[in-house]
């Protein structure tokens, strides 16, 4: 989960290597970082300045797939099972600070049992 470490300027050769370089801008004047791609999906796109259907739907896919996370249902119910764990842990290391910078993913599972 090296991304997790990326700076701004680390997303943005990110997504220049997905052949996507007008939106180097996007993410580097919004302070994207690696911890913050966990929440670049669809309907924050818009907000940093992509508004290309296309070109949302692919960056949210490539970003999902770095995270190695499934796509969550926007209509999810209560009776649905829970979230695959990788998501939910991810969301935790987005945080910042030191605690979430020491948090792994052993850990979490530890947690959540």
């Amino acid at each position: 989960m090296a991304f997790l470490h990326w700076s701004c300027q680390d997303v943005a050769k990110w997504i220049r290597s997905l052949g996507y370089p007008h939106y180097t801008a996007c993410f580097t004047e919004n302070l994207i970082t690696g911890k913050k791609l966990i929440y670049v999906n669809c309907c924050y796109l818009p907000r940093l300045g992509i508004t290309d259907f296309e070109d949302m739907k692919a960056i949210s896919a490539h970003v999902r797939e770095l995270l190695g996370t499934s796509e969550p249902l926007w209509s999810r119910s209560i009776a649905d099972p829970p979230r695959d764990s990788m998501g939910l842990f991810l969301e935790k290391k987005s945080r910042t600070g030191d605690w979430a910078d020491s948090f792994t993913y052993t850990q979490f599972l530890d947690r959540k049992q």
